[in-house]
């Protein structure tokens, strides 16, 4: 299967895999970008997956529905644009010769889904959609702290190799708050300069890891003494992971 990013909008990512014949489209809030790649590679459309509700992820739904040959794949406590096949942890979609698993990962959204492909080659992909960012994470507009917390610890339990393919490019701002949490964060600095380099160059910082996450996001490092130290200055109630979370997103709200 080939992984790839479809730019959309200023800074959105609709994921596409393929196997040269059969693709599978995450978050297609534009039609167009979609329709231009299936068209270039002469790709069937197999199946559409959705993380969660905002328009910029189902925007384009309605345009991509005539030429879709599987169906669209949703979270259920979500409402998407119909007809969708509602999923819930837990669940398995086989598409296209895939199989892929569904992790309930609320937070950004009350009922947002991620979804993890583990056999896929060279390493397992992880479509996360607003959850987890690069160096970041989704901003609680519908959840808690504390299901964010849930949620992240659950991604970042996945192999290490997993690549994240994360809907939005905010890997630089996000890494410049990093920075401000982790000052003495090497991974951090060393990544700041990566994607520097890769940026200058109209190159993506996408996909992550989930090795590279662990190192370098605050959000996954709730647990590391000089993240809660820096949470704690930011009024962060104690050390909890959901506490250290709560006050880092709030942090990073007017940052």
């Amino acid at each position: 299967m080939n992984l790839v990013a479809l730019p959309a909008f200023s800074d959105n990512y609709i994921w596409m895999l393929h196997d040269g014949l059969q693709a599978i489209v995450v978050d297609p809030g534009d039609a167009a970008p979609v329709a231009a790649a299936l068209d270039a590679q002469g790709l069937a459309l197999a199946a559409i997956l959705v993380t969660h509700h905002h328009p910029d992820h189902v925007g384009g739904i309605a345009a991509l529905r005539p030429r879709l040959q599987g169906e669209v794949h949703g979270p259920a406590r979500e409402a998407i644009p119909g007809p969708f096949v509602p999923h819930v942890d837990g669940d398995i979609i086989n598409v296209a010769g895939l199989r892929l698993e569904v992790i309930d990962v609320p937070g950004h959204t009350a009922g947002h889904i991620a979804y993890f492909a583990p056999g896929t080659l060279p390493a397992p992909v992880l479509f996360c959609g607003d959850t987890l960012f690069s160096a970041g994470c989704g901003r609680l507009f519908e959840g808690t702290a504390a299901q964010m917390h849930n949620s992240l610890s659950r991604l970042a339990a996945l192999p290490g190799a997993t690549r994240v393919c994360c809907a939005h490019e905010y890997t630089e701002s996000n890494l410049k708050f990093a920075a401000a949490v982790e000052p003495a964060n090497a991974d951090i600095a060393e990544h700041i300069r990566v994607c520097r380099e890769l940026r200058s160059q109209g190159l993506f910082t996408l996909p992550s890891t989930i090795d590279r996450e662990r190192a370098i996001n605050p959000f996954l490092r709730c647990e590391a003494p000089a993240v809660v130290a820096s949470a704690r200055q930011q009024g962060a109630a104690d050390d909890s992971g959901p506490a250290v979370l709560g006050a880092l997103r709030e942090w990073k709200n007017r940052f």
